[in-house]
């Protein structure tokens, strides 16, 4: 056997990719450098402690553990390797290789061990799966659980993002709590992003709408921790992708809205937008914690040292200059109000559908954005529940459907207008119009006026119909004969909401019109209304 042992096609793991390297044995060191990187790993002999046999995904490995509290672990070995390396490390080290077993029970509940840069999850003394703690992003504690979010490796097509340990609770009295002291063992080791020096400014006590409460927000130089009663998140400038100020319609409030990608997560939630919300008339002084000449150098005019003014100014400055992006704000579009949003609702909660320049944006729950470039069509549909309201329905070209409701009325020629003027694909156009002529109009469209007509008389038809059945059948009198109580409310309710709705001169044409036409069953009608009579004033 000669001086040395060498070994092409080894590979190492980082972060989810391998990457393919020569590893050396020498009777000085063993060497490994990356064919990728061409990073080189060293490891003096006098350091080694343990040297481990395994088998694992690319045929067998080695993991090496150094008196230095670091662990190598090269995969890519054959079967036959064994015998060679082993009798190398018998003739050079003074460490004997080991074989080791993983565990494959595939069990989910195990020991934890914090084993220097690693957390091993253990079955019966047997790994069945290593996290090297290095790749820690986050570690995040909640009620008898501990999250452990990576970062990120841009080469490998499928990422790990996320661990969650369950932590039962302690039956011990030395009074720890086992959340933190789990959570605290993977924080010593892991690659948290900490902040460098003092925050370059504090915003005290914001509200924040998206994830909800009020919060602290350090502005540090390559990123953004926000800090809660709760939870606390630290946002590399880097997942930033838009920023938008836009006015509340009370003009006396305004929302700041960062979007991010990839979200913060809060559990299984993840937030897309982080969206805070200022008054107008809040003023702050604000002083960066750097020389004038640092803060000339870095942010080249666009920041001073001291800078005074509105609070939702000063936050989005700062924003900007950090983050280097656009600040994205309402555009030409005004409302029928004047208001640069539109009032209406998504899904479960009322909300402000903002028209950009190349999109719309929904705040606050949930938050919507939605480019003009991934928009397929949109369509004006008529309200569900009442004929003063239309939803605006938007499609996109992924197949997904946004439906924002309860819209007024008098916002229709606005957005219509808007939306021509982008050259969105409108589905349907016919009914567009005859909404158009009648915009301006208090009374409703003729069309609504004839549904409703044409409800009323299905609902007396039934009635008729009833009444003549029992007629035949039962040979009551009229005064006396009551038809299905719950039709005869609905052909009142109809009755009332046309009257309402209608002009004066309409409502009137009306009644007359059903005076004529709904003569056999006015009596039953009459009678209902005597009964009603005593049963409200008891009311």
């Amino acid at each position: 056997m000669g001086d040395t042992l060498e070994f092409n096609e080894i590979y190492q793991e980082v972060k989810g990719c391998w990457n393919d390297g020569r590893l050396r044995f020498s009777k000085q060191a063993v060497v490994y450098k990356s064919s990728k990187t061409g990073k080189v790993d060293s490891i003096s002999v006098p350091e080694l402690i343990q040297a481990q046999w395994r088998r694992v995904c690319l045929g067998h490995g080695i993991k090496l553990a150094t008196s230095t509290g670091h662990v190598y672990k090269y995969d890519g070995f054959r079967d036959t390797d064994f015998e060679k390396i082993s009798e190398y490390f018998k003739a050079n080290y003074k460490v004997e290789l080991t074989e080791k077993d993983m565990c494959v029970k595939g069990w989910n509940w195990g020991t934890a061990k914090f084993l220097g840069p690693l957390l091993s999850f253990d079955v019966n003394d047997s790994p069945v799966f290593e996290i090297p703690l290095s790749s820690v992003s986050q570690c995040a504690t909640g009620k008898n659980e501990v999250t452990l979010e990576f970062h990120q490796n841009d080469d490998a097509e499928v990422s790990l993002m996320e661990v969650r340990f369950y932590v039962p609770p302690s039956t011990g009295d030395d009074g720890a709590d086992p959340v933190e002291a789990f959570a605290q063992n993977v924080l010593s080791k892991a690659d948290v992003i900490q902040a460098t020096g003092d925050a370059l400014c504090i915003f005290k006590e914001l509200q924040c709408l998206t994830p909800r409460g009020r919060y602290d927000i350090r502005i540090y130089p390559t990123f953004l921790h926000l800090h809660g009663k709760t939870f606390d998140y630290k946002i590399p400038y880097t997942t930033v992708l838009r920023l938008f100020l836009l006015p509340h319609k009370d003009q006396r409030q305004m929302f700041f809205v960062i979007s991010l990608d990839p979200p913060i997560k809060q559990g299984q939630t993840r937030y897309h937008f982080l969206i805070l919300l200022f008054s107008k008339e809040e003023d702050i002084t604000l002083t960066l914690n750097m020389s004038e000449e640092d803060v000339e150098k870095r942010f080249e005019g666009k920041l001073s040292k001291n800078m005074s003014g509105s609070l939702y100014e000063m936050v989005s400055r700062v924003m900007k200059a950090l983050v280097n992006r656009k600040i994205t704000v309402p555009g030409s579009f005004q409302g029928h109000s004047g208001a640069q949003c539109i009032t209406c609702s998504y899904k479960a909660s009322s909300g402000l559908l903002y028209p950009l320049e190349r999109g719309f944006i929904y705040v606050h729950k949930p938050p919507v954005h939605l480019r003009f470039e991934e928009i397929s069509c949109v369509n004006f549909a008529r309200g569900t529940t009442t004929t003063r309201s239309f939803d605006f329905e938007i499609e996109t070209k992924q197949g997904s459907q946004y439906t924002f409701s309860s819209i007024e009325r008098e916002e229709y020629g606005k957005l219509f207008d808007f939306v021509s003027a982008k050259k969105l694909n409108i589905k349907n156009r016919g009914f567009k119009e005859d909404m158009k002529g009648n915009d301006n109009m208090y009374s409703d469209s003729d069309d609504d006026q004839h549904d409703a007509y044409l409800e009323r008389m299905k609902e007396e038809g039934k009635i008729r119909e009833e009444a003549n059945d029992s007629d035949d059948s039962e040979g009551e009198s009229d005064e006396s004969f009551n038809p299905g109580e719950e039709d005869d409310d609905i052909a009142e309710e109809y009755d009332s909401n046309a009257s309402a709705s209608d002009s004066s001169g309409d409502g009137g044409d009306d009644s007359e019109d059903d005076s004529r036409k709904k003569k056999p069953a006015k009596k039953p009608k009459m009678s209902k209304e005597k009964e009603k009579k005593p049963r409200k004033s008891g009311v």
